[in-house]
């Protein structure tokens, strides 16, 4: 049974250096294929997962340090989101501690944007101190960007067009209406310095993406800044929330057997251990109120809309048209609720 291979993938011990080659993370990707291939989504081609987290795994040695579960976990987490590991730029296996996490990149965001079935375009442009840059806000706002003219009319190189200024992020809906938001490079540096990343980076005097890929970085700012004001699907939320959860320097803690089943939900460590408190009472099938349910009436609603949910395909829906009408942190509340939907339509 498929989830059960995976099951005792999860319970196998950290690879030590002491161990047979045969159980290091390339040997038991090859061997554990046919399972793996059964628990996931048929969209999914198994020879080509396994080509492209190998592929991943060898293009970074501190890989093999991590614990070869969460090194599945995020290659199947990555292959639930849709998203191919490596260079295409769409996620990134990356190593902290003893773990390996799951980074998507701007790339992949911008897929997930387009797969939610509201986005028709979204994409994002750094703007250099040498293009003509006008922003207007307000009633009727807009954005125009034309950069630096080199020679025969063809677009300058970035060296002519001088140093980066800012960054901005445009998403185009099915109806044709736009939004945008631009952000200066100070702010994007104000951003990246508040990462807990970049802060260990500094501190250990270690290159960081930012300092090899600040553009790119950039890019993936403003994408996730504008990810915010968008109605978005369970993928790109879950993405951004991984995301979010490494940049803030916290482990993931990914569960092969929930990215598997595709029911996987990054939260904070205490929200965690709440959790399993939760978990270890008698729960009615009416399920007790969540917490702060009573203290706002908006987010109370929005979590009675989703209980009425028969299905999981109808609790998605719901998801989707509730989740615009929130900020962040009432979004979290309303995905943790949403799991927990799920899980008991999933026993009815």
């Amino acid at each position: 049974m498929a989830l059960q291979a995976l099951k005792n993938i999860n319970r196998s011990q950290q690879v030590t250096n002491a161990e047979d080659a045969k159980n290091s993370f390339p040997a038991l990707l090859e061997r554990f294929k046919g399972e793996i291939e059964r628990a996931l989504p048929r969209h999914i081609n198994p020879d080509r997962m396994v080509r492209i987290a190998l592929t991943a795994f060898r293009m970074n040695p501190k890989l093999a340090e991590c614990n070869p579960r969460s090194i599945f976990a995020a290659v199947v987490q990555s292959s639930q989101l849709g998203l191919e590991v490596g260079l295409m730029g769409e996620a990134y296996l990356v190593p902290f501690k003893d773990q390996c996490q799951l980074i998507p990149g701007y790339t992949g965001l911008i897929k997930l944007a387009r797969q939610s079935g509201f986005v028709q375009d979204i994409y994002a442009h750094e703007v250099r101190v040498s293009d003509e840059f006008i922003l207007t806000l307000g009633l009727d706002r807009s954005l125009e960007h034309k950069p630096m003219v080199g020679s025969g009319g063809f677009p300058a190189t970035d060296v002519e067009r001088g140093a980066v200024a800012g960054f901005y992020a445009v998403a185009v809906f099915k109806d044709g209406s736009k939004t945008f938001i631009a952000m200066s490079r100070s702010e994007v540096e104000r951003i990246r310095d508040n990462s807990r990343g970049y802060q260990s980076s500094r501190k250990f005097k270690k290159e960081s993406v930012w300092d090899t890929d600040f553009v790119a970085m950039g890019l993936k700012t403003a994408i996730r800044r504008l990810c915010k004001y968008l109605p978005k699907s369970p993928e790109l939320a879950t993405a951004l929330a991984l995301d979010v959860v490494a940049d803030q320097g916290r482990e993931q803690n990914l569960d092969l057997l929930d990215a598997a089943e595709g029911s996987f939900v990054p939260v904070d460590e205490d929200e965690e251990t709440e959790a399993e408190e939760t978990e270890a009472e008698v729960i009615s099938p009416a399920a007790k109120p969540a917490k702060n349910q009573d203290g706002d009436p908006v987010l109370k609603a929005a979590v009675y809309a989703m209980e009425k949910a028969a299905t999981v395909e109808a609790l998605d829906e719901v998801y989707i048209r509730l989740e615009a009408d929130f900020t962040e942190e009432s979004l979290e509340f309303l995905v943790r609720e949403y799991r927990r939907i799920k899980e008991k339509i999933k026993l009815q």
